[in-house]
């Protein structure tokens, strides 16, 4: 799926990102919760989720500081 989004996150001193909101379809949706997160050659994935219980994975490429919304899943737990 791979869309541009926009995001709002938390970076701290050493540089970890933690999505706090994005921006996708005309709609704001705030992260409740962040899961599983791992890093590969695109880049830093984050499953997150949102009211609802809707799942989110949000992909944030380092090289050109873009946020990309990889895809969306069914309301459930994260892992």
């Amino acid at each position: 799926m791979m869309e541009p989004i926009e995001v709002t996150a938390h970076f701290d001193q050493s540089g970890k990102a933690t999505p706090l909101r994005f921006a996708w379809k005309k709609s704001t949706y705030l992260v409740e919760s962040t899961g599983r997160q791992w890093q590969d050659e695109q880049g830093q994935h984050f499953m997150v989720m949102v009211m609802g219980g809707r799942l989110f994975e949000l992909l944030f490429v380092c090289d050109t500081r873009c946020w990309y919304l990889a895809r969306t899943g069914q309301n459930r737990s994260l892992a």
